[in-house]
């Protein structure tokens, strides 16, 4: 898995690629949270993420958890369809805001 962030207006994006799994959601999870921390929303690209397994999951609902906390908006964007797979089996599709892009995302 990589991980990079970037800001762009106003948001943390950060773009998650490869496969998000057990030996690597401890990565994705600290850098949610961290920037969840620092009070800027926050937009997870997953795009160019070709498998998520629930631990990886895990880590983007307790970054859910702790934007809504801090009244921060966190989401989703341009998820591929092998993470969407797993959101929607999960039922997270309704508990998530999911935007077709990460432009969508930040100009929302």
């Amino acid at each position: 898995m990589e991980c990079i962030t970037k800001t762009e207006a106003g948001f943390s994006i950060i773009t998650l690629t490869g496969e998000i799994d057990l030996y690597c959601s401890a990565d994705a999870r600290k850098e949610i949270l961290q920037q969840l921390e620092t009070r800027q929303s926050v937009v997870v690209d997953l795009s160019q993420v070709g498998y998520i397994d629930s631990s990886g999951i895990a880590s983007l609902v307790e970054g859910l958890q702790l934007a809504k906390k801090n009244n921060l908006d966190f989401s989703l964007a341009a998820v591929s369809d092998a993470a969407l797979q797993v959101i929607k089996l999960a039922r997270l599709d309704k508990v998530f805001t999911i935007h077709p892009t990460v432009k969508d995302a930040v100009s929302n």
